[in-house]
């Protein structure tokens, strides 16, 4: 079973359960991004998670962002990134950015 399928049978499993449920995808990529375009996260309303995105501060931000999307059933796109200047400032050999669909499944 690849890592998109247990995600998804994941979140089917919390949903049937009864637990609102919002999946996370990432659409687009430029420069260093630590996973690729398809990488999915899947989030319940008790902020449990399957998955991953990027790690870190993202994933953090984009969990905060699921949970919201699961409250109010708005569908988010987000871009997270660093410039080329502040990664080398920060120790990172060049910048990128993601781009993140959110929305809430049924």
């Amino acid at each position: 079973m690849t890592d998109s399928e247990e995600i998804l049978l994941q979140a089917a499993d919390w949903g049937r359960s009864g637990l609102g449920v919002a999946l996370a995808t990432v659409v687009s990529t430029w420069g260093s991004a630590p996973r690729p375009a398809g990488s999915q996260l899947a989030v319940n309303e008790r902020g449990e998670f399957v998955g991953s995105l990027s790690g870190g501060c993202i994933e953090a931000a984009v969990v905060r962002e699921a949970l919201d999307a699961i409250g109010d059933g708005k569908p988010r796109l987000l871009d997270y990134g660093v410039t080329h200047d502040r990664a080398w400032e920060v120790g990172l050999a060049c910048g990128g950015t993601i781009q993140v669909f959110v929305e809430r499944i049924e």
